[in-house]
C-alpha cells in the first residue's frame, strides 16, 4: 500500500493543488452585487451593497477610490453572502471604484463598481397631482410590439394567448407604440402594472411573482426598453407610475435556494397564507396572533414574504426603489399590498424617498372597506398610536365601493345617490382629501361596465364622479371600449387583451376599426371628459361642496374664487327638473352656464332639467 502511495502521490498532490484551485476560483466569483450601479450627489451618503457568490464571507473587502470609505462589512449566517456598508462622500467623483476581495487563499478579487453622476435636476423633479389623470394597464395585456421576446431562454413560463390566466405577449414596445393613444385620450399619467423580472412556473404575467428586483422581465423587455419608454412618455405628456412590491417576492428568485438568512422572509412551520385582514393593524383590541397572521402570513404559495424588520431586508428595498426613480426617472410609485409590510419600515421608506425627492409621489394600496381604516395610512393623520406614515396618497376603495352600488341601488336614506354623498362626507376623516385618487375599478375587480349591469348610462355617471370629485381619477384600459369581464370568472377575464394589440385582431380600439356604435360613443366621451378636466381650474385645484341628495339627484360643486363647476347626477330612471334655490350659495354670482357633456346652454340658472340616468357638468358663467 505504501508502495502504492509512493508512487501515485505526486499525482495526489497535484490532484489536491488542482482541487484546491477550484475551491479558490469558485470562492472569488462573484455572482452579482446589489445595487448593480449607485451615483454621487445623494443626499443620502451612506450605500449597502448585498454581495453574493460562493463563500465570499470568506474574503476581506477593501476599496481604493477618493471619497469613497467602507464604514462596516457585516457577514451574516450563509457565507454566500457579504453586506458591504460604503460612505458616499459629497465631493466624490463619479468613476468606476475598485472594489478588491482578498481570500485566506489564491488572488485577490477586484470588482468595478460603477459610481455615475446624478442627472441634472433629478431631486427636484415633480410627482403626480389633482392637474393628472391616470390610465392602468397591464402591459403583457395591452400590445404586443416584439413577438420575438414572447418567449425567453431560461423564462419557464411560456406564451399561450389561448389561456385566460397565460402569458400573452404584451411588452414594453406595445406601450411605447401607442403611447400617442393614451395622450391623446387625455390622460396625464400612467401606471404600469409590475415588470420586474418573474421567472416562475405560476402563470406569472401579472408581475407580482419578483424574481428579480432590478430587472425587468426580458418578455416585456429590458432595463434600457423601460428608461427609453419613461422618456418617450415624458415626450408625449405622460407621467410613468411605477408599481413595486415590498411585501413578497416570487419563489423562482435566487433567494429561495440559497436564503441569505434564516429571517430574510416570515418562515412558518407549515405554509401559513396571510389572513388578510388589514384592520387587525389599526384595532387596538387586536389579538397578536391575529397581527401576526396578517403580516407575516404569505400572500400566495409562489409568494414568499419579506421580513422587513431585518434591517438588511429594509436598507436593500428602500434603495431598490430609489434606484428605480434615479435610473428610469420615473415619476411616482404605486406600493402594492401598502399595510402588509411592517409599517415603521414602511414610514422610514416615505423618509428616504422624500429626503432624495422632495416632490415625487406615492400611492399606497390600502385595500380597506371603511373611510376611517384608509384614513389611517394617509400622512399626518391624527392616530391615537402616533403613528405618522408620511405616505402622500392612499386609493379611495370606499368610493370604489360605493360607485358600484350607488348607481344600481333604489334611492333611499343611505341607499342610491345618497350612498355617493355619505361616502364623501366622510372626507373629514383624511389629512388631505385632495390626495386620494379616485376609481371605479382596476386589475383586481370585476370591471365596472359589469358591476354596473353592463349600462353605458351608468357608466357615463360614474366616470362623471370618478372625474370631476375630490383628488384626481385613475381609469382601467377598456373602460373607455366597454370591456367586460367577472373576478369570480378569474383574474385572465378582467385582464383581457386591449383590441388592437395584436397582429390581426379583429377590433381595432387605438383607431376605432371594429368597434360597435356604444364602444365608439364611450370611447369619445371618455376622451371629451378627460380633455376637459385638463383644462378645468375649479376641478383640478378647487373645493369641493355637496347637497344631500333629494329625489336620487346628488349635486355638488367645485369650485375656486374665479371659477365654479356644478355636477348633478340623476339617479333615477325618468328625468328630473328642479328648482335651485337651495344652493343659492354655490350660485351667487352666476347667472348662465353650459353643460361640458351635451353642450346645452342654460340662460338662467332658476330650473335645471336632466334627463334619466344622466349626469350634466355645468359651467357656470358670471
Amino acid at each position: 500500500m505504501n508502495k502504492i502511495f509512493k508512487i501515485y502521490r505526486p499525482v495526489i498532490l497535484l490532484a489536491f493543488v488542482f482541487l484546491m484551485g477550484i475551491q479558490i476560483a469558485i470562492a472569488q466569483k462573484i455572482e452579482r452585487i446589489e445595487p448593480p450601479f449607485w451615483w454621487t450627489g445623494m443626499k443620502e451618503t451612506s450605500l449597502q451593497l448585498m454581495v453574493y457568490g460562493s463563500k465570499i464571507s470568506q474574503s476581506r473587502p477593501s476599496v481604493d477610490y477618493p471619497g469613497l470609505t467602507i464604514r462596516e462589512i457585516q457577514r451574516v449566517e450563509n457565507p454566500d453572502y457579504l453586506f458591504i456598508n460604503l460612505e458616499v462622500a459629497e465631493n466624490t467623483r463619479p468613476g468606476m471604484a475598485a472594489l478588491q476581495f482578498r481570500f485566506p487563499k489564491g488572488k485577490p478579487l477586484t470588482y468595478s463598481y460603477a459610481l455615475k453622476e446624478r442627472a441634472s435636476g433629478s431631486a427636484e423633479r415633480q410627482g403626480f397631482d389633482n392637474g393628472d389623470a391616470i390610465y392602468l394597464l397591464m402591459p403583457d395585456r395591452f400590445s404586443n410590439g416584439n413577438p420575438d421576446n414572447d418567449n425567453m431562454p431560461g423564462m419557464v413560463d411560456r406564451a399561450n394567448r389561448n389561456n385566460p390566466d397565460g402569458r400573452h405577449g404584451g411588452d414594453l414596445k406595445g406601450i411605447e407604440n401607442h403611447l400617442d393613444y393614451i395622450a391623446g385620450m387625455g390622460f396625464t399619467a400612467l401606471w404600469i402594472n409590475p415588470v420586474f423580472e418573474c421567472n416562475v412556473k405560476t402563470p406569472s404575467y401579472h408581475g407580482y411573482s419578483i424574481t428579480d428586483f432590478y430587472r425587468v422581465d426580458p418578455r416585456l423587455g429590458s432595463n434600457d426598453d423601460y428608461k427609453a419608454l419613461v422618456d418617450k412618455a415624458h415626450k408625449n405628456g405622460l407621467k410613468v407610475i411605477k408599481d413595486m412590491v415590498f411585501n413578497h417576492f416570487g419563489d423562482g428568485h435566487y433567494w429561495m435556494k440559497n436564503l441569505p438568512m434564516p429571517d430574510w422572509i416570515n418562515q412558518w412551520p407549515t405554509f401559513t397564507r396571510s389572513n388578510f385582514r388589514a384592520g387587525t393593524l389599526t384595532d387596538p383590541h387586536a389579538a397578536e396572533a391575529d397581527k401576526d397572521k396578517m403580516l407575516k402570513g404569505w400572500f400566495d404559495v409562489m409568494m414568499a414574504d419579506l421580513n422587513q424588520e431585518n434591517p438588511l431586508v429594509a436598507n436593500y428595498l428602500i434603495q431598490n426603489s430609489i434606484w428605480w426613480i434615479e435610473f428610469a426617472g420615473i415619476d411616482g410609485i404605486r406600493m402594492d399590498t401598502y399595510p402588509y409590510s411592517e409599517r415603521n419600515f414602511m414610514a422610514e421608506w416615505m423618509r428616504r424617498i422624500h429626503q432624495e425627492y422632495p416632490n415625487f409621489s406615492v400611492v399606497g394600496e390600502v385595500w380597506m372597506n371603511s373611510p376611517q381604516q384608509v384614513a389611517y395610512w394617509q400622512q399626518n393623520y391624527r392616530n391615537g398610536d402616533g403613528f405618522n406614515s408620511y405616505l402622500d396618497h392612499v386609493f379611495d376603495f370606499p368610493l370604489k365601493y360605493a360607485v358600484g352600488e350607488a348607481f344600481m341601488e333604489s334611492n333611499g336614506w343611505s341607499t342610491g345617490a345618497a350612498k355617493l354623498y355619505e361616502t364623501l362626507s366622510y372626507d373629514f376623516l383624511y389629512e388631505d382629501p385632495q390626495k386620494i385618487i379616485a376609481f371605479a375599478d382596476n386589475h383586481d375587480f370585476d370591471r365596472i361596465f359589469n358591476t354596473l349591469g353592463e349600462d353605458v348610462q351608468k357608466l357615463r355617471m360614474a366616470l362623471v364622479l370618478i372625474a370631476t370629485t375630490r383628488g384626481l381619477p385613475q381609469i382601467y384600459y377598456g373602460t373607455e371600449i366597454l370591456m367586460t369581464g367577472w373576478e369570480n370568472q378569474g383574474h385572465g377575464y378582467i385582464r383581457q387583451d386591449f383590441p388592437g394589440g395584436w397582429p390581426n385582431d379583429s377590433v381595432n380600439a387605438f383607431n376605432g376599426n371594429g368597434l360597435s356604435e356604444q364602444q365608439a360613443e364611450t370611447q369619445a366621451f371618455v376622451k371629451h371628459l378627460m380633455h376637459w378636466r385638463r383644462k378645468s381650474d375649479a376641478v383640478i385645484h378647487g373645493k369641493l361642496k355637496h347637497y344631500i341628495p333629494e329625489e336620487g339627484v346628488y349635486v355638488y360643486f367645485r369650485y375656486t374664487d374665479e371659477q365654479s363647476v356644478m355636477v348633478v347626477i340623476n339617479n333615477n330612471k325618468e328625468s328630473r327638473s328642479f328648482r335651485t334655490e337651495r344652493f343659492a350659495e354655490s350660485l351667487e354670482g352666476y347667472s348662465t352656464g353650459t353643460d361640458v357633456l351635451s353642450r346645452t346652454y342654460f340662460d338662467q340658472l332658476r330650473i335645471i332639467h336632466v334627463p334619466a340616468m344622466t349626469a350634466r357638468i355645468i359651467e357656470l358663467q358670471k
